[in-house]
């Protein structure tokens, strides 16, 4: 079931990847992508806003929360063993690292990997914690994480002298974004595999580098409450804990409805003109922001709890297991998307950087998503490993893994 819901969150994670960032919607005009909420076909006016509601930033939830989980999986199957896997843990880390940082300045600025590896190493310190001490820690960073976020970007107008100075220092910095992304544009739509590498190195370290180093804090606390979950075991016992499954889904979808709705309904108070994203009071940001972490996590929850509870129905079961190759090669599912995507995209490609309306953008990655379901379980009928899977772990271990299924082993491709 873990690998079918990492499957899943991998296609969601891809489509928000595709949809802002690789398709170019992020560079666009502010007019330009306001524009896209109120004109247009009728299904790309009902994906803007439902994409916000519904997939932005709880996909990555979903992925951040099964990477502590398997931490705890691997560090229990390590205690039962009675071995201590730290020194190998962090050689994964060492490579992940390494794969991330090299996916980032060659191939995409929005690398998640060296993020999740530099995370991985904090992970460590909480491994001797008990329970309820990671659980604390799990929801303070929620909490504390996207507030500390706001607090930080929003510092130089909290300093301003007056709302009207604060009014120009946001709009001054909304002016230097909009120049950068305009500025790079061309890079994008026309120049060769260099001039995009040098234009996301740039991107990503005026615009994306400080946005991700404050995110971690909230990340992190995504990782713990994985850890605590793989700690007490909840998935691995899941027919024992239905009922309980059941009570928290109704309470997560109520977070996710709360959450993304209310934020969807400023969003569009702000296309219809009606708040000043450059002016707006000095609380709303504050009060927004766990506003939109509990969208967030409602909804990241609530897809976590339905496939769960689905998946104890023989048939749903059936169903959904299609995924679970999908996730068993999550690194290299991830890293081919972006490959493929810079192809199809990027000037040194197709060029379709700006041009591909919302729905073609979600059209276009479900179908790469099925292609890459059919490939997955293509290659794991054959192989124990994913092909990066496979070069994770010879790097991790200093020598070449075996990589084909001797004969008579069916689980092979589940091994880890």
């Amino acid at each position: 079931m873990l690998d079918t819901l990492r499957g899943f969150a991998l296609c969601g994670v891809f489509i928000s990847n595709t949809f802002m960032w690789f398709s170019g919607r992020a560079f666009l005009p502010k007019e330009q992508l306001e524009a896209q909420f109120t004109q247009g076909s009728l299904i790309d006016r009902i994906i803007m806003p439902a994409f916000g509601i519904l997939v932005g930033g709880r996909f990555i939830t979903i992925f951040s929360f099964l990477f502590g989980l398997g931490f705890a999986v691997q560090m229990g199957r390590a205690d039962a063993r009675g071995s201590d896997i730290t020194r190998l843990y962090v050689r994964r880390l060492v490579v992940m690292l390494a794969l991330g940082l090299s996916h980032l300045y060659l191939i995409w600025y929005g690398d998640i990997l060296s993020n999740y590896a530099l995370l991985g190493f904090w992970l460590l310190l909480f491994r001797k914690r008990d329970d309820r001490t990671i659980l604390g820690w799990a929801i303070a960073l929620l909490v504390v994480g996207p507030l500390l976020t706001t607090f930080v970007l929003k510092l130089p107008q909290l300093l301003a002298a007056t709302p009207e100075a604060a009014a120009a220092l946001g709009k001054a910095q909304s002016e230097r974004s909009a120049a950068l992304k305009v500025a790079l544009f061309p890079s994008f739509t026309d120049g060769n595999w260099w001039d995009v590498v040098k234009a996301g190195a740039t991107f990503h370290r005026v615009e994306f580098l400080h946005i991700m180093v404050l995110h971690s804090v909230g990340l992190m606390g995504r990782f713990l409450l994985g850890f605590y979950v793989g700690r007490r075991r909840l998935f691995h016992d899941a027919s024992q804990h239905l009922p309980l499954f059941r009570r928290l889904l109704y309470g997560a979808l109520a977070m996710g409805v709360v959450g993304g709705g209310v934020g969807a309904v400023v969003q569009q108070l702000v296309i219809r003109k009606i708040l000043n994203p450059d002016a707006l009071p000095t609380w709303l940001p504050f009060a927004m922001t766990p506003i939109r972490t509990m969208g967030e996590v409602g909804f990241a929850a609530t897809y976590v709890l339905a496939i769960t509870l689905l998946f104890q129905r023989a048939t749903f079961q059936r169903i959904l297991s299609v995924l679970a190759p999908v996730g068993r090669m999550a690194l290299t599912n991830y890293l081919s998307q972006s490959v493929i995507s810079v192809l199809v995209f990027y000037g040194y490609g197709l060029g379709l950087f700006g041009k591909l309306a919302p729905s073609l953008c979600i059209l276009y990655c479900l179908g790469v998503f099925a292609v890459q379901i059919v490939f997955s379980h293509l290659w794991l009928s054959r192989f124990r490993f994913g092909p990066m899977e496979w070069v994770w772990r010879s790097l991790t271990y200093g020598k070449a893994q075996p990589m084909r299924k001797s004969a008579g082993s069916p689980g092979a491709a589940m091994a880890t």
